[in-house]
């Protein structure tokens, strides 16, 4: 639940702090959309060095993204593997040769036993899970011939390990584009500026305020969930209830008793919020002013021309090539 980090802003001065919300949400989406149209693993490669350098202009803490990749980090090595192992471009690299038999599941056995009576020892559960799995295959990897029930290979080709490295970073450039929005943009800015944005749609009758207002609200109860949700772990886990562990019947009722409360919280804080957009006058559908006009400045202006021109250079290199 700590990890999450979507929806929370981090103040500061910096140069992307100051860009004007709009621009910022058009760049994040120009940039995925750049993202998707790098052709090979070197133009990836560029692009989240590019990433890297441009993270550490902001002056955000770094740990946050990489606490914010925790949540997903058992689909980008599952994804990897997946492309390794499917994809047989390029030249072989190395064979390995799997075998499996009665000591293999013996072994296998005891590495569950293990694994189970351990886990609840282990802070980063993810982690110790991951190389829990890859125990498995590796106990696979020591040959007993003569009670062998079935052999398998993996070839890894060079062209596995491109594909998997190709998607392993897009998807952490996905998630880090998003992670420098919500960091250094505020709610109520990107309610501002997704509103500024979608106005034109006003013309054919359609809600843009009211659609802007519940994503920047959604946007801003994630981390707020996840808090309470926290507070809720906490709080029965001091009264000796451990979700990790019991039977799948005990789990189910442990998991009921966190989502009652939950949704009790979660009515009680959409209840309050009302009130206080009630009571500061917040009417749905009404026209509305803002404390602060949205207005393009130089870096505003310096920031688009360089997207620009990097977007319209990739693809006149894809054409090229």
């Amino acid at each position: 639940m700590n990890s999450i980090t979507i929806g929370q802003y981090i103040p500061g001065d910096s140069w992307l702090h100051k860009l004007d919300p709009r621009l910022k949400i058009c760049l994040v989406i120009l940039w995925m959309v750049l993202i998707f149209i790098i052709p090979n693993i070197y133009g990836m490669l560029i692009a989240l060095g590019f990433y890297i350098v441009l993270f550490f202009t902001t002056g955000l803490p770094f740990k946050r993204i990489l606490k914010g990749l925790k949540p997903i980090i058992f689909l980008l090595i599952f994804t990897f593997v997946l492309q390794v192992i499917y994809t047989k471009d390029g030249t072989l690299l190395k064979t390995i040769d799997f075998q499996f038999g009665l000591y293999q599941l013996l072994m296998i056995i005891g590495l569950f036993v293990f694994y189970f009576l351990t886990k609840r020892f282990i802070i980063l559960h993810m982690l110790y899970f991951i190389l829990f799995i890859a125990g498995i295959f590796a106990l696979q990897l020591f040959h007993f011939d003569n009670y062998a029930w079935a052999s398998y290979s993996l070839n890894i080709y060079t062209g596995g390990l491109e594909r998997g490295s190709f998607v392993f970073i897009r998807i952490v450039l996905m998630v880090g584009l998003t992670s420098l929005l919500t960091f250094s943009t505020m709610s109520i800015d990107i309610n501002n500026g997704l509103q500024s944005i979608l106005s034109p749609l006003a013309y054919i009758k359609v809600p843009v305020g009211v659609f802007a207002m519940i994503f920047s609200l959604t946007l801003r109860f994630i981390p707020l969930l996840f808090d309470e949700t926290n507070k809720i772990l906490k709080a029965q886990a001091s009264r000796g209830v451990e979700f990790s562990e019991g039977k799948l019947k005990d789990k189910v009722t442990q998991i009921i008793s966190l989502l009652i409360p939950m949704i009790v919280v979660s009515f009680n804080k959409a209840d309050d919020l009302a009130n206080a957009m009630e009571t500061r006058g917040y009417i749905v559908g009404a026209k509305r002013t803002r404390l602060d006009k949205l207005k393009f400045a130089l870096r505003d202006y310096v920031a688009l021309t360089f997207s620009l021109v990097v977007f319209i250079g990739v693809i006149c290199l894809n054409v090229l090539l």
